[in-house]
């Protein structure tokens, strides 16, 4: 079982990373206040990953792995301004 357990959380994290694509309309605002994480955050948690096993990736290339193309123009189409109520619930949780 061991060896099909990183099988398992592969597959689970290519397919939570879908989901995430699926729902661009979900900003990583809302992600944050609900969950306490982002698409930002597991970014740079698979880098960290990654460097854990010797590996170099960048963050842009843990980004864009993340979000299916590079941030700068997943957030020119999808991100949209943050209200005020969900800034205000972001600084009330740090």
């Amino acid at each position: 079982m061991p060896e099909q357990t990183t099988e398992i959380q592969a597959a689970v994290f290519r397919r939570l990373v879908a989901h995430l694509d699926e729902h661009k309309d979900v900003q990583n605002i809302d992600l944050m206040n609900l969950a306490g994480f982002c698409r930002n955050c597991l970014s740079k948690w698979y880098r960290a990953a990654a460097e854990e096993l010797g590996l170099e990736i960048d963050y842009e290339q843990a980004r864009e792995l993340v979000y299916g193309m590079p941030y700068e123009d997943w957030k020119a189409q999808h991100q949209q301004e943050a209200s005020s109520e969900q800034l205000e619930t972001f600084d009330k949780q740090r």
